[in-house]
């Protein structure tokens, strides 16, 4: 039986010599985009700050203190593992307070850009 309709090739040859692929060939399955709230795309500084982030982040910061602290200064580990439990419990709450800030304030500054008349 013949086909109906003439079969698309997977390549194309340009006068270049150069040969082109054909875009994408199927629907793409579910509707989020970059402006649904929690897809892939969306703007990883519009993110709520957590309280987890945070202590990574804190943790990740006393980790390198303390690093620094043994190998350049030649600090006693003793010492080291206090300063550096003592930092974590100081960056842990700043980090957040810091992230929440920052949050809000970004989220005032979208909402005016929103509001703001467009010519």
């Amino acid at each position: 039986m013949a086909r109906k309709t003439k079969r698309k090739t997977k390549h194309r040859g340009n006068a270049a010599g150069m040969i082109e692929v054909r875009g994408v060939t199927h629907a793409r399955s579910g509707g989020g985009g970059s402006t649904s709230r929690g897809g892939r795309n969306a703007d990883p500084r519009l993110r709520e700050p957590s309280w987890r982030s945070a202590f990574i982040r804190a943790l990740f910061a006393a980790g390198i203190f303390a690093v620094v602290m043994l190998a350049v200064l030649k600090g006693s580990p003793a010492g080291v593992l206090v300063t550096t439990v003592l930092l974590l419990g100081v960056y842990t709450p700043f980090g957040f307070y810091f992230d929440r800030w920052m949050y809000r304030r970004r989220l005032a500054q979208n909402a005016a850009a929103a509001a703001k008349p467009k010519r």
